[in-house]
């Protein structure tokens, strides 16, 4: 039986809205693209999800991706507020799953830089059970650490949990583990993916 719900974060119960945040900053398509190969789509992004960078040695290791445009590099990333934005439906879909005896959770790679300045798009958080952020253990999903963690800190069993994600390879990494997995697309594709799970497996 499914007894507990777990949720990625960005691009699930928020915008990660890099692009256009990047947009508003002024930059056109083609500097955006030079900023996000240099920084977003580069293995250092997952550093600062880690937690184990400090914002000086991340924005260090963007500039060498990409010397000339280290002040379009700062400019993009020593303020992030707008970066991370809220959807209005995470507080109700939070409540509807409590509402009907389901625990839920988070699992998230989430830098602390995002955490605080993106604060106002987290505002679900308290209406959660709890849950996991990255920056705060020095892991990072699709490793099985993060997610046995998520088990073991709240005492849950990976066979009463559904995982929803908007990346394969995490669900995937879930699945390996006996959760549950919905890959996020829209709201409404996974709510009926969820509901055709507690169908199958047994809801609340």
């Amino acid at each position: 039986m499914i007894h507990n719900v777990i949720f990625d974060i960005g691009n699930v119960l928020t915008d990660f809205r890099w692009q256009d945040f990047l947009r508003e900053k002024g930059f056109d398509g083609r500097m955006i693209d030079r900023i996000a190969k240099a920084s977003i789509l580069s293995p250092a992004w997952n550093e600062l999800d880690r937690g184990e960078w400090d914002e000086k040695r991340l924005m260090a290791e963007f500039v060498r991706q990409d010397p000339e445009i280290e002040r379009e590099l700062h400019l993009a990333f020593d303020d992030i507020r707008g970066m991370v934005t809220k959807r209005d439906y995470a507080i109700d879909w939070i409540r509807e799953l409590k509402a009907g005896g389901y625990g839920v959770y988070y699992l998230s790679n989430f830098s602390y830089k995002a955490y605080v300045e993106c604060q106002d798009a987290l505002d679900f958080l308290p209406y959660m059970d709890g849950g996991i952020l990255s920056y705060r253990e020095k892991v990072i999903k699709p490793s099985e650490e993060i997610y046995r963690l998520l088990l073991s800190r709240y005492g849950l069993r990976a066979d009463e949990c559904i995982f929803i994600d908007d990346t394969v390879r995490n669900v995937e990494a879930a699945k390996r583990l006996g959760f549950h997995g919905v890959c996020f697309l829209t709201r409404e594709q996974a709510k009926e993916d969820l509901e055709k799970l507690f169908v199958r497996f047994g809801g609340m």
